[in-house]
């Protein structure tokens, strides 16, 4: 009988942040590595990414929005761009991925969206988080950790060195 990967289904949080494309980055080689599907959850939270660096040199998104529709009919030429971005970073590493876009709180989606695909393995990148993230503890990577079903990554970006 044949042995299935190890993480047959991964599942990978993505928001347009430099974060998520390090999370990104990790989540292929690990999809590459396993043998398994890529699940890209492409996540639009109802909050500006205020601080955040763009992924691939984009400039982040967010959508104040009750739908997916709506966010893509609003600023649909960004949330293009990082798409295609993300394909052709994953066509350069010979990873086929899956795609879901979800509009909401991306804790509870991200958790939804793995469960909904039986992933064994949920893939989040991490910021420093901001004074409300201290306070009111919004992470969203200390959130997917504390409510998955199955095993969580969190993928920290390498340390800027002075003059990057």
């Amino acid at each position: 009988m044949p042995e299935s990967p190890l993480y047959e289904t991964i599942v990978v949080g993505y928001d347009g942040t430099e974060p998520a494309e390090h999370a990104l980055a990790r989540a292929a080689a690990l999809s590459k590595a396993a043998g398994g599907k890529l699940v890209v959850v492409d996540v639009a939270g109802a909050m500006p990414l205020e601080g955040s660096d763009g992924a691939f040199g984009l400039t982040p998104y967010s959508y104040p929005y009750s739908s997916v529709e709506a966010a893509e009919l609003a600023d649909d030429a960004l949330w293009s761009a990082h798409r295609r971005k993300v394909e052709e970073f994953l066509a350069e590493r010979g990873v086929e991925a899956e795609y879901s876009g979800v509009v909401g709180q991306p804790t509870g989606e991200l958790v939804d969206v793995a469960e909904q695909r039986n992933a064994g393995l949920i893939v989040v990148g991490t910021r420093d988080p901001g004074m409300l993230e201290r306070v009111f503890g919004g992470s969203v990577s200390r959130g997917v950790a504390k409510h998955a079903h199955c095993d969580v990554l969190i993928v920290r970006a390498p340390e800027k060195t002075p003059g990057d």
